[in-house]
């Protein structure tokens, strides 16, 4: 049916043409009516144009016109707007079937959204992981686990005092070790898997960047407030046995000499 219909107005064209009246030599050629694959070019171009300004609500109304008029490109393109949040929020239903008109015709980045978004929808776990639920537990593992020597108000023997000297020291080692190690993590975004990492909007992807931020900034806090509670008590410690050695030296000092006559 088609066919005919294609034919019936070929036929009727060319009577119209030959009812026309020969062209007067000299006279101007009429102007010849634009193809319309030339219009639709120029519309794509111009939908292209407000999308690289981001103009999208424009670029969107374009976009629709076309690809609901069956243009493949402007199918593909709105997929990948309502896909990315551009067509004002993510859609992911609006954008599978715009991907799906245009993958039925062969368009090959269409093709390969679909195969993306089956992988999304197997991967959704990891997705929510590193875009909301991560914590840095696979940052601070046992090696850098640095448990907080406990000091006594003061010490009055030597054998004490170098015993709580060494905690100490231990315990700035291993800190020492964990802020390197944590200094060397950040950004937390760094952490995230390629193979999970390219299949994220650019939605998520914002969002599992101020959420891993949030985290690294939670780590680094909690270590400089566990670090200066350590020291705090670790000078209270030297503080309260520093003035009992100065006191007990002083008192051996002033100490009267031992009577050996008796």
């Amino acid at each position: 049916m088609k066919t005919v219909l294609f034919c019936a107005a070929l036929l009727c064209g060319g009577v119209a043409l030959a009812a026309e009246p020969a062209a007067k030599k000299g006279a101007a050629p009429k102007p010849v009516a634009a193809a319309p694959s030339a219009n639709v070019a120029a519309e794509l171009a111009e939908a292209d144009a407000l999308f690289a300004k981001k103009s999208y609500p424009e670029a969107l109304a374009k976009y629709t016109k076309l690809a609901n008029a069956g243009n493949v490109m402007a199918q593909q393109h709105l997929g990948e707007m309502y896909f990315y949040g551009e067509a004002g929020s993510v859609d992911m239903d609006k954008a599978a079937q715009w991907f799906q008109k245009a993958a039925a015709k062969g368009n090959a980045v269409a093709i390969a959204s679909l195969e993306l978004m089956k992988q999304r929808e197997a991967r959704r776990a990891d997705l929510d992981y590193w875009i909301a639920k991560y914590d840095g537990s696979d940052v601070r593992t046992n090696d850098y686990r640095c448990p907080a020597p406990r000091f006594p108000t003061m010490s009055k023997v030597n054998e004490e005092i170098d015993y709580y000297s060494g905690k100490m020291k231990d315990w700035e080692t291993c800190h020492n070790r964990w802020v390197k190690q944590l200094n060397a993590s950040l950004p937390l975004t760094k952490r995230i898997p390629d193979d999970i990492a390219k299949l994220m909007t650019k939605d998520e992807t914002e969002k599992a960047n101020v959420h891993l931020k949030e985290v690294g900034d939670r780590l680094a806090e909690d270590t400089k407030v566990a670090g200066r509670m350590v020291v705090a008590d670790f000078d209270a410690w030297r503080a309260g046995t520093e003035a009992y050695v100065k006191e007990h030296n002083e008192m051996v000092k002033n100490a009267p000499p031992p009577d050996n006559d008796k």
